[in-house]
């Protein structure tokens, strides 16, 4: 195998194994930052060897072996932790490395629970939580982290190095909240595994449109909250959200991984299993009562495109009514171009078109490649195609995803032979 494709091939392990390797370690030495300081020793320990050994046959468990190994020999160096060091010292002597297929399968649910709720601690701000919960547990680069918040990549960097700092010096422990803290904190986490699942479902960057194994992770993590606050209507919401998206994952890509969206996907291949899954997960959220949250509501607009067995059934009144609703509960220039779309679908082009140019002057949105892809989908349907062919063409300059702009540089060809079709 070449060295490219052996980095490539060790960087996929890494998305994979990244999060569970750094919740095993920060409950081992409870300091999420140096839990994550280890976890990256024990990746360019990889990068130097596997290229000449090959890659192991469990790379995971060979990654937390390494990264274990030293995280007792800082502990050894530094003389840390005293007698703690020694009954650590015992347990890892007397446990055979066979064993860390044990290790990494037995409380990983837990470690990673508790690694989000000790990363959504108060202590630090909002939006520094869910920075550090990406980082740590989606594995997202700040370049990716910052992309999913719009704000430039040195402010995220510098939100991560302040949080891991704050929870060192608050000495925060890697446990579970209180009951009576744990309502507190939950906004914050269904906050981080929605973005985690986000990120998988669109790739804010790389060369594939779809990350699936995060999609599964937050989805797990999702079901595994909903199990310990089963009478919050907003985590059913979110995992009913989480699995009737996941149901079209395999149809968002071809076989060599081109986007497909949506209106142009085989519904017969839905995972109906997911669909039945999320319908149930948001019946749940219905009946506990009361105002249905944001992620509640994203699900019901959800299960319209789940419920319509072709894309001319779908109820795109009721899609813009829910959006509506959501624009209500949780407003943001995201939710109103979303909005727009669905206004398009029931209404006309023309009526989504003059709720985005609307939108044109709003700054968090400058730089959001879907404001002129979307644009230039209303422009199209207009048979303004030059125009629709600049708006594909920006958009495609403001991606940092190879499948998606190879997508919109496409339906900017299509605008050009539109024209010289005539079709003006």
């Amino acid at each position: 195998m070449k060295p490219s494709s052996i980095h490539r091939t060790i960087d996929a392990i890494w998305r994979i194994e990244s999060a569970k390797i750094i919740a095993g370690l920060a409950r081992m030495v409870r300091d999420v930052g140096l839990a994550e300081d280890l976890a990256q020793d024990a990746l360019v320990i990889a990068l130097e060897k596997w290229p000449e050994t090959g890659i192991p046959d469990n790379p995971g468990a060979w990654l937390m072996t390494t990264a274990k190994r030293r995280a007792l020999d800082m502990l050894r160096r530094k003389q840390l932790l005293g007698r703690k060091y020694e009954e650590l010292g015992r347990e890892m002597e007397s446990r055979h490395e066979d064993d860390f297929d044990a290790v990494m399968d037995g409380d990983v649910s837990d470690d990673l629970l508790r690694l989000i709720f000790t990363t959504c601690h108060p202590v630090l701000s909002s939006e520094a939580r869910v920075a550090l919960t990406l980082r740590l547990l989606g594995g997202l680069t700040t370049v990716e982290i910052a992309h999913a918040f719009f704000v430039p990549e040195p402010t995220v960097a510098q939100r991560i190095v302040r949080a891991k700092r704050t929870l060192a010096a608050a000495r925060v422990p890697f446990e579970m909240p209180e009951r009576n803290e744990l309502k507190a904190r939950l906004q914050s986490v269904y906050e981080v595994i929605y973005l985690m699942f986000n990120e998988g479902y669109s790739a804010t960057s790389g060369e594939n449109w779809i990350r699936p194994v995060l999609c599964e992770e937050a989805l797990r993590l999702g079901r595994i909250l909903a199990e310990i606050v089963p009478g919050e209507s907003e985590v059913h919401g979110l995992v009913a959200l989480m699995e009737i998206q996941s149901s079209r994952l395999k149809t968002r890509v071809s076989p060599t991984g081109e986007p497909i969206l949506l209106m142009d996907q085989n519904r017969a291949l839905w995972d109906h299993l997911l669909i039945r899954r999320g319908l149930a997960a948001l019946q749940r959220a219905e009946r506990i009562g009361g105002m249905l949250g944001p992620y509640a509501l994203q699900a019901s607009i959800a299960a319209c495109h789940a419920r319509a067995r072709t894309p001319e059934e779908t109820d795109w009144v009721r899609i813009s009514a829910l959006y509506e609703a959501l624009c209500q509960v949780a407003p943001s220039p995201v939710v109103e171009l979303n909005r727009a779309v669905a206004l398009s679908m029931a209404f006309g082009p023309e009526v989504g078109l003059e709720i985005v140019d609307a939108l044109a002057s709003e700054p968090s949105l400058k730089c959001y490649h879907l404001v002129p892809s979307v644009r230039g989908d209303f422009l199209f349907k207009l048979g303004r195609f030059k125009e629709a062919c600049e708006e594909f063409k920006r958009a495609a300059s403001l991606t940092h995803n190879a499948r998606e702009q190879a997508l919109l540089l496409g339906r900017a060809s299509d605008c050009i032979a539109g024209t010289e079709d005539g079709r003006l």
